[in-house]
């Protein structure tokens, strides 16, 4: 069975950015023919505990990050880029820790003109990890969130040939 996880890199827990990353994942699955339910790590509720040298709250996060087949990684725009706390948590995993996984990138934008340099700085994080990244990584506007599934629709026409072959060769 196809591991599948959903990070969510959002400074507030159960944000507008979560609900579009559950969405997202609903669409990434039915097009790459995964069927599992994907578990979901909500870095802002880990809180203080990223920046702890131990807690087991991480470390679990961690183990479930680096055996997920599949991994939507969704962060709002801060300063540009992702948010701080994707930083802090991914700077935890191995050199290749994302060896096998096949990662989709989800920026949230407050303005769409200004999304290049995210979905770009995701894209290179992630591969920098090991990982075959999704092309193009998936942009939501801010007002977008709350209901994004023709732009998450859109996205996978493109994105879903290349996603289903590289789940088939990652499962």
């Amino acid at each position: 069975m196809t591991r599948f996880t959903v990070l969510v890199a959002a400074p507030q827990s159960h944000s507008s950015v979560h609900t579009a990353a559950l969405r997202a994942a609903a669409e990434v699955a039915t097009r790459a023919g995964v069927t599992s339910t994907p578990e979901i790590i909500d870095l802002a509720a880990l809180g203080q505990d990223l920046l702890a040298e131990a807690a087991d709250s991480v470390t679990e996060a961690l183990e479930q990050v680096r055996r997920s087949d599949v991994l939507l990684v969704a962060s709002p725009q801060v300063h540009g880029t992702y948010t701080g706390l994707l930083k802090v948590f991914l700077d935890r995993l191995p050199e290749l820790g994302l060896g096998h996984t096949v990662a989709v990138p989800l920026a949230v934008v407050d303005d769409l003109r200004n999304s290049h340099g995210i979905e770009e700085d995701l894209r290179i994080l992630l591969a920098d990890l090991g990982a075959w990244v999704a092309e193009p990584g998936l942009i939501l506007a801010s007002d977008e969130t709350h209901s994004p599934e023709s732009v998450v629709r859109a996205w996978a026409d493109v994105a879903a040939p290349g996603l289903r072959q590289a789940v088939s060769v990652a499962a």
